[in-house]
């Protein structure tokens, strides 16, 4: 097992190294600078502001402290938000995306297993018919296509009928966190459905499970303590692109309900070109997706019992 995880561990590194570099030629490979759109900055003031963020110096340079920037865990000063340490923005914006990432994905489970395991049951009828076409919805519709179908049912029915439903915009209650954790966690209960109803269907059709039926055993005992188990590990190994899902889709869904997440920040600094901040949110993301991963991977070798992780195998 430690064998494992330090391969894990070592595999995640390089992959981190890898997203940044990429990520840091790509960023300045646009042209012009983060400071071109403020013409009434003096051009002394723009070549102090040039040499504090060490964009006068070679590229290559600019790489290297950059590097030795993440190795201390500093990811500097942002560009455009003046006076405030990348860091510092991730940690103050970061819960509220952590927030709603959480609620859509306990969402995405409860109502995707469930979807699932009635359509496997029901196969044919009516109820896997209405669970699988909540499915296809939610993987075909864009999930801001959702959110904006969402808020414009409510304004429909406030005009009408002189009510709102739910707030459209903002994150300040609870009923302000429905409509964002629907359209963000719509499109993995849509995936999270199929693959355990095909799952589920495997697992009843097993040698086992008939074993387990000929010797008495009640439904529920057989379905929960020896199905589901089985059924359920797809879904599991699901949870890695599943948080890289949640993670990307929220930047715009944060930005179509005027939550005050990473996500926000994220979208500006591209289109502000903030170096510092775009590179800094992308390095955290790719970490806390590295991380997530590996304990995907460890939960799946302890979950499933044919799996044995030690030497020579994983």
């Amino acid at each position: 097992m430690l064998k494992f995880i330090l391969k894990r561990i070592l595999s995640g590194v390089v992959t981190l190294w890898i997203v940044t570099t990429i990520t840091f030629f790509l960023m300045h490979a646009l042209p012009g600078d983060p400071f071109a759109s403020e013409k009434a900055i003096p051009p002394k003031i723009k070549a102090n502001l040039m040499k504090k963020y060490h964009l006068d110096k070679p590229l290559v340079v600019q790489y290297v402290y950059y590097l030795g920037g993440i190795v201390k865990g500093d990811f500097g000063m942002s560009m455009k938000v003046r006076g405030r340490k990348v860091s510092r923005i991730i940690a103050r914006a970061y819960p509220i995306s952590l927030d709603l990432g959480m609620r859509a994905i306990i969402f995405a489970f409860i109502f995707g297993i469930f979807f699932g395991i009635i359509g496997a049951f029901n196969r044919g009828k009516w109820e896997d018919t209405g669970a699988m076409a909540v499915a296809i919805i939610g993987v075909s519709v864009p999930s801001f296509i959702i959110a904006g179908t969402l808020q414009w049912i409510d304004i429909f029915v406030s005009k009408k009928a002189g009510i709102s439903l739910l707030p459209v915009a903002g994150y300040d209650s609870p009923a302000h966190k429905i409509m964002p954790t629907i359209a963000l966690g719509l499109m993995a209960v849509a995936v999270i459905a199929r693959m355990m109803r095909a799952s589920m269907i495997e697992v009843l059709n097993q040698d086992y499970i008939k074993t387990a039926k000929s010797k008495g055993l009640a439904s529920k005992i057989v379905i929960w303590k020896h199905a589901f188990r089985n059924a359920i590990m797809p879904v599991i190994t699901y949870l890695g692109p599943l948080i890289a899902a949640i993670t990307t889709g929220s930047f715009v869904i944060e930005k179509v309900f005027a939550i005050p997440g990473l996500g926000k920040y994220y979208v500006e600094s591209i289109y502000n070109r903030d170096y510092t901040m775009v590179l800094g949110i992308t390095v955290f993301y790719s970490l806390l997706l590295i991380v997530m991963v590996l304990i995907v991977d460890i939960l799946y070798g302890f979950i499933d019992p044919r799996v044995r992780i030690g030497k020579g195998r994983e």
